[in-house]
């Protein structure tokens, strides 16, 4: 009697897949591995994912499934496998079905990804017929994310719809053996997007090859506007001064540092330092603009990033910029196109209008980008990568939460906006927005949100927003919808956002410190200790308040912030005071009488204040002409080898500490003028705080008994700051939480409001 083993018995298997498994090639990669194991079915598109049914032999199927969780292809990332058992029906050969829209959606959009290397090998084999041809990609890169318009994803969903393929395509994407094997974006010369050349007059300029005419332009110190992924940049030979320096003025940017794009890793180690992390960083599939040190002797134009020890660098990471890289060049700037403080123009004829007087000359192209999409920041902190500016590459990837929470829209803050969508345990952080303070800003807020929830097909049930009633985020939440809206505390959602993107549900220690945030006792809030978890917090420390003279217009200018701590410290301003130089008297004394007398002087326990008043007692920065930078260049001129902080005040009232900073001001002051070095002095600043961050949370686990110390705020982009902290609460046995993939600016506000309104329960 013959006895058939149980593994061999012929069965049917449904197999649902969630993550990002659309427009990465899954299913020609499904397709694939089922012929290589002779196993029957079906695989789909859908608006969970990717599901699929299979039969045959009981050990193949086993097989199958163990390969689809260890062998993905490069871009797709698997967050949940569902398996049942079917009937056995005894089909016979694999096939791939026609994509189904009908059921709720739970699939997930593929972030923009750089072009593979077996692109690049066709992009310049003259033999091959893509060869020069700037939108060539496959299953394994190109644009993803900024060109679909819905789910599930197939080309008539995208902006490709535009461009039917020619029968050389066609024949590719129905190819299971092609890398084009449907493959969405696919194109060629003679069926897809083609490049154009417009002049500043909005005159198409008609010449045969644009791409070596840009190369030239750039070369005799012109501004070209160039169309990417996300948006346009706006492009100068990153060695002529004078064309960087005519960029700033057409932009209005005056200080703040651009970006560059470089051709390879020999072109960057000629002009900033690259570690492995670093390098890791900047070559990885995101491609973010990564800050590096400044080489000593490099031939860059210094205005590129004036006053500052780092450049921000990224790879090339569409065809496009390789062809352009190919002309010649070694590296160009690649800003932003936009003015001041609005977002990246991604639209044409917004394009044509807004940067009329900027550009020399547009490289623009008809494929449609239906999403704006910054390019993302990074930077090495602490031996460990932080996301700065999540956007570009890394969105909508989703944030794996601890918890399952209800369908909950978080609109951010109104600086470094985001906005955030939850699905069950998925958190959808949305590209980076920008400043919602101007028009164009605010408008692109609601676009996104709107956009973000069809893709995702979730229906919110609660909103969060900053509990600062003048944001225009809040105004959105509380004014123009009409579902209950939780106001969350500023400097909470900081520290729910880290406990999240660690996957932690228990009370830590927050070491929150920032610009501002609205406290729940109506002061500004900056400089904070918080004990808290998803749910709630409370607040067991603070920097001491101090009078903030002009409110808002304080941020801009860090004299102003001087005068209070020295008014606090000596009663009298000493007018000889670095921070004072260049400043009319009449207008300083205005100041004082007015901050003395309560004036227009809201109270504020703000870490990044005392950072701005630091700078301006030392002489570094008066006025700032963007965000952060008076503490950045604080940071930059530090010798980060102090060994000795300063002495400071610590009060223990109630079990709530504060620490005093005006004393610290005095020491700083005296120093300056005693004519200490000032990047010791800036040294021992960073080292104080650091020293004191230790000494309030050694005190907190005295009372708490709480380990876990989370570091989250703006002010933590700060590299010194942040390594000299973590590294004396670990030698103090803290275990420290630090963010990675979720910023620690404002662009993480959204996911920390998020998890804390979807919780159950009420909000304290």
């Amino acid at each position: 009697m013959n006895h058939q083993s149980s593994n061999n018995q012929h069965v049917r298997r449904k197999i649902v897949i969630e993550g990002v498994v659309q427009g990465v090639g899954f299913r020609p990669y499904v397709y694939q591995l089922a012929i290589r194991l002779q196993i029957a079915g079906w695989v789909r598109n859908d608006r969970t994912g990717v599901t699929i049914e299979v039969e045959g032999n009981e050990e193949d199927l086993d097989s199958f499934l163990e390969q689809l969780r260890q062998n993905t292809p490069p871009l797709a990332e698997i967050s949940r496998i569902t398996v049942s058992n079917l009937n056995f029906l005894g089909d016979r050969g694999f096939f791939i079905h026609h994509s189904q829209s009908d059921s709720p959606s739970r699939a997930q959009i593929a972030p923009d990804t750089f072009v593979c290397s077996e692109c690049l090998h066709e992009l310049f084999d003259q033999s091959d017929r893509r060869y020069r041809y700037p939108f060539i990609n496959c299953t394994n890169c190109g644009p993803r994310f900024s060109i679909v318009t819905g789910v599930p994803y197939d080309r008539p969903l995208t902006t490709m719809a535009d461009f039917p393929m020619c029968s050389r395509c066609l024949s590719e994407y129905h190819d299971p053996n092609s890398r084009r094997f449907h493959a969405q974006p696919n194109a060629c010369p003679d069926c897809g997007p083609q490049l154009t050349l417009v002049d500043s007059q909005r005159e198409p300029v008609i010449i045969k090859d644009p791409l070596k005419f840009v190369a030239e332009t750039l070369r005799q110190g012109g501004i070209v506007a160039i169309k990417g992924l996300g948006g346009y940049h706006l492009a100068v030979d990153a060695t002529n001064s004078a064309a960087v320096n005519e960029l700033r003025r057409r932009k209005s940017r005056d200080e703040k540092p651009f970006a560059l794009m470089a051709r390879d890793q020999d072109s960057i180690s000629a002009f900033a330092e690259v570690s492995e992390q670093e390098y890791q960083l900047l070559a990885g599939p995101e491609r973010p603009i990564v800050l590096l040190h400044k080489k000593t002797g490099h031939r860059l134009a210094e205005e590129v990033a004036p006053d500052n020890r780092y450049f921000g660098v990224m790879l090339p990471y569409t065809p496009l910029h390789y062809l352009l890289f190919a002309e010649g060049f070694n590296a160009i700037v690649m800003t932003s196109a936009n003015h001041t403080d609005e977002p990246i123009v991604y639209q044409d004829l917004e394009a044509l209008e807004r940067l009329s007087g900027i550009a020399d000359f547009f490289l623009t192209h008809n494929r449609r980008i239906e999403t704006r999409t910054d390019d993302s920041i990074a930077r090495i902190m602490a031996s460990h990568p932080v996301i700065l500016r999540r956007s570009r590459g890394f969105v909508p990837r989703a944030v794996r939460l601890p918890c399952k929470l209800k369908p909950v829209l978080a609109v951010g803050g109104d600086l470094k906006n985001t906005i955030c969508l939850t699905r069950s345990n998925d958190a959808f952080l949305s590209q980076h927005i920008g400043d919602l303070k101007n028009t164009e800003g605010y408008e692109s807020f609601k676009r996104t949100i709107n956009h973000l929830i069809t893709l995702l097909d979730v229906c919110p049930e609660r909103l969060a927003c900053d509990l600062h009633p003048d944001y225009y985020s809040s105004h959105y939440a509380l004014e123009e919808c009409h579902l209950p809206a939780m106001p969350v505390q500023h400097h909470h959602a900081h520290l729910a956002s880290c406990l999240a993107e660690h996957g932690r549900q228990h009370p830590a220690i927050g070491i929150v410190f920032d610009g501002l945030g609205y406290g729940a006792d109506g002061h500004i809030w900056g400089g904070e200790f918080l004990i808290g978890d998803l749910k709630s917090y409370q607040r067991s420390g603070h920097f001491r308040y101090q009078p903030m003279p002009g409110g808002d217009l304080a941020t801009r200018q860090p004299w102003r912030m001087a005068l209070s701590y020295l008014q606090s410290v000596f009663g009298e301003i000493p007018e000889d005071c670095s921070a004072l130089k260049g400043i009319p008297k009449n207008e300083w004394q205005l100041v004082a009488q007015a901050n003395q007398r309560g004036i227009n002087s809201p109270l504020t326990s703000s870490c990044g204040r005392l950072f701005d008043a630091v700078a301006a007692v030392l002489g570094l920065r008066q006025r700032v002409s963007f965000e952060g930078q008076a503490a950045m260049e604080l940071e930059m001129i530090a010798d980060p080898d102090q060994t000795q902080p300063y002495s400071y005040v610590l009060e223990f009232e109630k079990k709530l500490v504060q620490f005093d900073p005006a004393s610290l001001l005095k020491v700083i002051l005296e120093e300056e003028r005693s004519g200490k070095p000032l990047s010791q002095i800036a040294g021992r600043f960073h080292l104080t705080l650091a020293a004191m961050m230790v000494e309030v949370c050694e005190y907190l686990r005295d009372e708490s008994r709480i380990n876990s110390v989370v570091l989250s705020g703006g002010v933590f982009q700060n590299s010194l700051l942040t390594q000299k902290a973590k590294n004396g609460l670990q030698k103090a046995n803290f275990e420290v939480l630090t963010h990675s993939h979720i910023p620690p600016n404002d662009g993480g506000l959204a996911l920390g409001q998020a998890v804390i309104a979807g919780q159950d329960g009420e909000y304290f």
